[in-house]
């Protein structure tokens, strides 16, 4: 199996990337990759080394990513637009030894550098040089790239991918979802998640297809970008959708129709990362003409099951992908009937390697070989349906996981609060939304703004609450620990 981006030269001269800065071919983003590994090289790059970067969508993330594989690294993709705060954990956890910039990220960049004493790269600039040298030959067993996640502990753990997981998932969704060089997408993802990463980003390179990168997500923009005739395949979360529609419905009947019409000529429309309300499926068949084909994947194993695309089953995820092996079980591991509900186990070649420096963390999500997703699911004969979380410390809001505690654990610390707890509530758009039930340490009572104001400079976005209750004490078992079923029922 080739290594993602080996191949880009042989794509030539076609259009490989739009993206702010204009368009570029695939023979001129395989010449930046080298430039990029060069540099790398030149700066102490060596097989196994760290390289994070925080590149804006589009060429320059392109060939960080591409050149950082080249020069043997292996990748840390981060969200540019999170607090220094927020991104320390896995900048230190992984030992990071450089950090792909350009001007626009650079103060970040230094900030981020010097947690580690790493050496900042300007993608642009070493672009620029033009200097290129032999490259490493990439084993498809070594690790491609980390990409941190919420666990049910209280931070996040660093899920190692090789070029064969990675490549094996891409082949996956080629064949799943025929994906070809005449495809375009435009990813309106962020570019710290498997989704906007190797869903979007990655598949269409690996065919030689069309990736447009805009770098943010605006409504009327991306309906403007749907109803052009030039995109053939979309890829969001329920939240985008949602939004989409509440556009579509502010709109004139003029570019209503507009938009509808042109907007059915795309071939796929997919939804995924969390829960697609039924809702919203039924409006957004009902203005675009497009049943949302839904699926179902975590960080750890890129996609697990699909509706097909000659099938779709509302409130179902369909099928096991290409190469996937699931087994549905009880709590002692045993295979349940047909048709009975139990956790869902995985085991395949797209399979995570290990979580970075966590041997227990790693040891434990595997039994025989099969990776312990603790979702809890049904096989039906429409496909399979997913239950909910055997953990209730994973919110799912906005397409982002993130962990419970590892909020908790952050507002704890500011001193008005003398304890807390931090559950999901259902929320149509969201999905779920991050609530807090708080205890107050005194007399100082913040307001839901000064909440999440303080929340921001620590937390990413996702990872905020939007709902804040006072409490005088937290409902607990006898064992001491909070019920967080209790908890959500304090906010009615």
């Amino acid at each position: 199996m080739a290594a993602l981006g080996s191949t880009l030269a042989s794509f030539g001269e076609s259009l490989s990337i739009v993206d702010r800065d204009g368009e570029q071919s695939y023979v001129a983003l395989d010449g930046a990759a080298n430039a990029v590994a060069a540099a790398l090289v030149d700066a102490g790059a060596r097989p196994g080394s760290v390289v994070a970067s925080v590149c804006p969508a589009g060429r320059w993330w392109l060939a960080g990513t591409y050149g950082a594989w080249r020069a043997g690294a292996v990748l840390l993709p981060l969200e540019a637009s999170h607090p220094p705060a927020e991104l320390r954990h896995p900048v230190t956890d992984s030992g990071v030894t450089h950090v792909l910039c350009t001007a626009e990220s650079a103060e970040l960049a230094n900030e981020l550098a010097s947690f580690t004493n790493a050496q900042i790269v300007d993608v642009r600039e070493v672009v620029a040089a033009g200097s290129s040298e032999k490259l490493l030959e990439i084993s498809d067993d070594g690790d491609a790239m980390i990409v941190y996640t919420s666990g049910t502990t209280g931070l996040p753990k660093g899920v190692v991918h090789t070029h064969r997981s990675l490549g094996a998932q891409c082949s996956a969704m080629v064949e799943a979802w025929a994906w070809t060089a005449a495809d375009r997408i435009v990813c309106v993802l962020p570019l710290n998640h498997v989704h906007g990463l190797v869903n979007v980003t990655f598949t269409s390179l690996s065919v030689g297809a069309v990736l447009e990168t805009p770098g943010h997500f605006d409504a009327l923009e991306t309906w403007e970008r749907l109803a052009s005739g030039d995109i053939t395949v979309f890829m969001a979360v329920p939240t985008i959708y949602s939004r989409l529609v509440r556009a579509w419905l502010d709109a004139d009947d003029e570019t209503k129709a507009r938009w509808s019409s042109r907007a059915a000529s795309l071939r796929l429309m997919v939804s995924g990362s969390a829960a697609l309300p039924v809702s919203t499926l039924e409006q957004w068949r009902e203005i675009s003409g497009h049943v949302l084909l839904e699926r179902y994947g975590m960080t750890e194993l890129g996609m697990v099951l699909g509706n097909t695309l000659d099938r779709r089953v509302p409130g179902h995820v369909g099928w096991p992908f290409p190469g996937v092996e699931v087994r549905i079980v009880s709590e002692d591991i045993v295979n349940v009937p047909d048709g009975d509900v139990g956790e869902l186990l995985v085991r395949g070649t797209q399979v995570f390697s290990r979580y970075l420096n966590r041997p227990d963390a790693t040891a434990e999500s595997f039994v025989d070989g099969w990776f312990r997703t603790g979702d809890v699911a049904q096989q039906t004969p429409d496909g399979y349906r997913l239950l909910g979380r055997a953990s209730v410390d994973i919110i799912k809001s906005g397409g982002e996981k993130v962990s419970a505690l590892e909020i908790e654990e952050v507002f704890r610390t500011h001193p008005a609060i003398a304890d807390c707890a931090v559950v999901g509530l259902p929320d149509e758009e969201w999905g779920e939304r991050v609530a807090m039930a708080w205890i107050a340490d005194s007399g100082d009572r913040p307001t839901d703004i000064e909440f999440r104001a303080w929340g921001k400079e620590r937390l990413a976005p996702a990872k905020v609450p939007f709902d804040y209750l006072c409490i005088s004490e937290l409902p607990r078992n006898p064992m001491g620990k909070v019920t967080k079923a209790a908890v959500k029922e304090l906010f009615g």
